[in-house]
């Protein structure tokens, strides 16, 4: 008895449609009998027709019974990698865990030391980039019969003609001319101490004595023969050390540290900050510094503030007149670059730097430091903190040079090395 449907039987395989098959008629389709799960057969119907064999329970998974060891997890809805059976008909069906609150402590501790870092690695970087083009070209060791040191600090300040650097029509813009070397225009003293700041200046016509003195280059020593001259001229002679030498030996004050600009880099910071606001005293028009102002409050670019602190002889004052005009602009200019508005905009602050630091000439101990505490005292001056003078003047020498009155000029230089209050007065 064969249990196969037709077309299953070995004996009828000759007349099978299909691959292997010789009969030109298809084989009857073959029906599928529907498979009921449901209460075994009797023995009687185990047989083809006789009902479906008895099909194993999936009480606990695979027709595995209590106690074989394996559970499918498919009865409980646990699904694979979720705990706690979080699937489908497990507990928290549908739900997640709620995402934990931020740490907003550690969070702003976070950004407070990035920023903080990023300000100090600016703020090195600034250092060094900064020091590295100061021009430190002045040997103030040179020097030879230098005065002891007193309290507080004294720098020397000289705005010379220099136009390195400068162009066939930037000299021509500035009205600097084209003369060859360096001289100097304005000099000035500022001490710094204790009390408030003392700014003095040097006018360029004072009558001196140009003491015995080394060459800067030669190292040849050159000794005092009594020769008087102009202050100005010994820094034609022999540059800054030779100045130093001669304003030592005339007042009897340690200069502490040497600051010079140039034509070009006084008028690029100037445009760096914006302009410097001035109250003008009077109209001013000098062809020769090419001044052309009016009078009143007005914000001088660079090309007129030079022109305003070179312009002399459109002053009563000659040159009396023009160095309290540059003590005026110069204290101007610090109180301007020390603003938050420039210190604390980089897009103002580093071309501001770069423009005098690039032609800033100092001496060899010069450091950031002490630049910065001068333009600090310069500010002081600027806000009525400080005092600014002339050096006291007696009236003219033999030889029509301005004399310094020997006995206001000795008071000052005593209250200048003890650092106590000026209380003399200047020209």
């Amino acid at each position: 008895m064969n249990d196969w449907p037709e077309g299953f039987s070995g004996d009828n395989r000759g007349s099978r449609y299909g691959r292997g098959s010789s009969s030109a008629q298809p084989e009857s389709a073959r029906v599928m009998r529907q498979v009921r799960r449901g209460p075994a057969a009797s023995p009687g119907q185990a047989g083809y027709g006789g009902g479906v064999p008895p099909q194993p329970s999936y009480v606990d998974g695979g027709g595995y019974g209590p106690g074989d060891g394996y559970d499918s997890g498919y009865n409980t809805g646990q699904v694979y990698g979720s705990p706690g059976g979080r699937g489908p008909g497990g507990p928290g069906d549908g739900m997640y865990e709620p995402r934990p609150a931020p740490n907003w402590r550690r969070r702003i501790k976070v950004t407070a030391i990035t920023v903080v870092t990023l300000l100090v690695v600016t703020s090195v970087g600034t250092y060094f980039w900064a020091d590295s083009k100061l021009n430190r070209d002045v040997d103030l060791s040179k020097v030879i019969e230098r005065p002891e040191a007193g309290e507080g600090t004294n720098y020397l300040i000289v705005g010379s003609d220099s136009r390195k650097g400068m162009s066939a029509e930037e000299k021509k813009k500035l009205h600097t001319g084209s003369a060859e070397g360096k001289r100097t225009d304005s000099m000035m003293i500022l001490h710094t101490g204790g009390g408030a700041p003392t700014l003095i200046s040097l006018p360029r016509d004072s009558n001196v004595t140009i003491p015995s003195f080394k060459g800067s280059d030669s190292g040849k020593f050159y000794p005092n023969t009594g020769r008087q001259t102009k202050l100005n001229a010994a820094y034609a002679e022999d540059g800054p050390e030779l100045l130093v030498r001669t304003v030592e030996a005339n007042t009897g004050l340690h200069i502490d540290h040497y600051v010079e600009i140039g034509f070009a880099g006084f008028a690029n910071i100037v445009d760096a900050v914006g302009g410097v606001e001035m109250d003008i005293p009077q109209d001013i028009k000098d062809t020769k510094s090419g001044a052309d102002l009016k009078k009143g409050k007005q914000t001088l670019d660079g090309e007129q503030a030079l022109a305003f602190v070179r312009t002399r002889y459109a002053l009563a004052g000659s040159d009396l007149d023009r160095t309290k005009n540059q003590q005026k602009f110069l204290s101007a200019l610090a109180n301007q670059v020390a603003t938050p508005g420039t210190v604390l905009n980089p897009f103002k602050l580093y071309p501001t730097m770069s423009a005098g630091l690039d032609t800033l000439v100092v001496d060899k101990d010069m450091g950031l430091f002490d630049l910065a505490s001068m333009f600090w005292a310069m500010k002081g001056v600027s806000g009525g903190e400080g005092k600014s003078m002339n050096m006291p003047i007696a009236g003219n020498s033999a030889n029509g040079n301005l004399q310094w009155d020997t006995a206001k000029v000795k008071t000052l230089v005593n209250q200048l090395k003890d650092d106590e209050q000026v209380t003399v007065s200047g020209n």
